[in-house]
């Protein structure tokens, strides 16, 4: 037996060790999914130049049971950990993208291993890649504390020092415990917008939100876009996609190393919101499926599927179960704070109670739907009777009120609302009601 297979046996053995640690972990699967697909799409509904969103530690967890393959490495792979030495938790994480795995596999990894150091403290970015859709940064941190709540604010800077038009995710891993020498390890998952290109210089600033330990770490570094120079390829498709009556009009699919970008225009006449199409998926002509994991936009929309760039496929085919909505008319409706009644709205929504929580009001809200796998009810305007808008940051939701376990309780938070009361004027964002109209659609390629 060789040295270089028992190194790609040893390889896989670390991962498969990381893999039955995962494993080990008790989390409801669908609903921590279920949890990172709702934040990350209501943050992408903000619309605004710089967006962030956090996920739980709990949808981290879930992403790491996705991961359930038999582990086997190519020569590349084994290189690209090697290049990043204990980083295997990270690897188990991206192994369920298969496009950023095939893209690492044709060596398009900048390897970066660049430091910044003090106050007991280190952050240290191990490597990036790029294309000129999305970023991947795969970072360490040693000595930090807090890093198993990850207490830190993260910025990405230009050469300039001004911040990135970018939007970005990342999960907190799962540790058991946060010594001072704990390394952890992790990556930024960057979208960059249209008419937005990678940087020459990337800075990335880690904040500590910690008031009694402060402190601020930035790595600055070249970034190499010649490994994906002229790789971009698109795919004119110009069809007509309609289900249940509701048309969309699918434009161009976008190919790159990391993703490929599938851009729709809804049809405004539509008599109902879509705010995403169910069970996404692009099957090429061996049956294999690439996934879907958020989209950006409104009525001109962006979604984001796993990169089929280095499989060179044939035929592309555009599949899926509906969608999520509801009628256009039941987007708005008023909500009485004192008798709890709703005029209008999606049938069956009630409202339980409400809380000052500080500052912040905190509305429950029965729902006649389960959430899991699905989107989470959510709100875009919020306003009181002389028309003062507020802001609606974010919801949790649990299954069933009482012994019912037809419906679901959500938690809405309105910032600053407090001292609300009498009527509100709310429209929904997101609404777990889903419409079930398979639809296939073929999407040619000229190779």
């Amino acid at each position: 037996m060789t040295d270089k297979h028992n190194a790609f046996e040893n390889l896989e053995s670390r991962l498969q060790a990381r893999k039955n640690e995962y494993d080990a972990i008790s989390v409801p699967e669908a609903a921590a999914i279920q949890a990172v697909q709702a934040g990350i799409r209501q943050v992408s509904r903000k619309r605004k130049t710089r967006l962030r969103w956090l996920t739980s530690s709990i949808s981290a967890a879930a992403l790491v049971l996705l991961f359930t393959g038999c582990i086997r490495v190519s020569p590349a792979f084994a290189s690209f950990v090697e290049q990043l030495p204990g980083m295997e938790s990270v690897v188990s994480l991206i192994r369920q993208d298969k496009g950023l795995m095939m893209a690492i596999d044709q060596s398009l990894l900048q390897k970066v291993g660049i430091t910044d150091e003090h106050d007991g403290g280190s952050v240290t970015v191990e490597g990036i890649i790029t294309d000129e859709s999305r970023m991947v940064i795969f970072y360490k941190m040693k000595g930090m504390k807090n890093t198993e709540k990850f207490d830190y604010d993260i910025d990405l800077l230009d050469g300039s020092g001004k911040q990135l038009p970018v939007s970005f995710g990342y999960a907190t891993l799962h540790s058991d415990s946060d010594a001072e020498d704990q390394v952890y390890e992790n990556y930024i998952d960057v979208t960059f917008p249209n008419e937005t290109s990678p940087p020459d210089v990337l800075t990335v600033v880690f904040k500590s939100r910690d008031a009694a330990k402060p402190g601020v770490w930035k790595v600055t570094l070249p970034v190499d876009k010649n490994l994906t120079k002229g790789m971009k390829k698109v795919i004119p498709v110009h069809q007509l996609l309609v289900i249940d009556g509701q048309r969309i009009q699918v434009k161009q699919a976008t190919m790159y190393p990391t993703r490929v970008v599938l851009d729709v225009q809804l049809d405004s006449s539509n008599t109902k919101k879509i705010f995403g199409l169910s069970d996404l998926q692009l099957v090429d002509e061996q049956g294999r499926a690439w996934r879907t994991d958020t989209s950006m936009g409104e009525d001109t929309r962006s979604i984001y599927f796993e990169s089929m760039y280095f499989s060179k496929p044939k035929k592309l085919t555009l599949q899926g179960s509906g969608f999520s909505g509801l009628d256009k008319k039941e987007l708005d409706f008023t909500l009485n704070l004192k008798t709890h009644e709703i005029t209008g709205g999606p049938p069956g929504l009630q409202m339980l109670g409400s809380k000052v929580e500080g500052k912040d009001l905190t509305i429950d809200f029965s729902v006649p739907d389960s959430m899991e796998n699905s989107f989470v009810l959510s709100f875009s305007k919020v306003k009181d009777s002389s028309g003062h808008s507020y802001q609606v940051p974010g919801s949790s939701w649990s299954p069933g009120h009482g012994k019912d376990q037809n419906h679901t309780t959500v938690s809405s938070t309105i910032e600053n609302g407090g001292k609300l009361h009498g009527e509100l004027r709310m429209q929904i964002s997101t609404y777990p009601y889903r419409v079930k109209a398979p639809f296939s659609l073929e999407i040619p390629i000229d190779n």
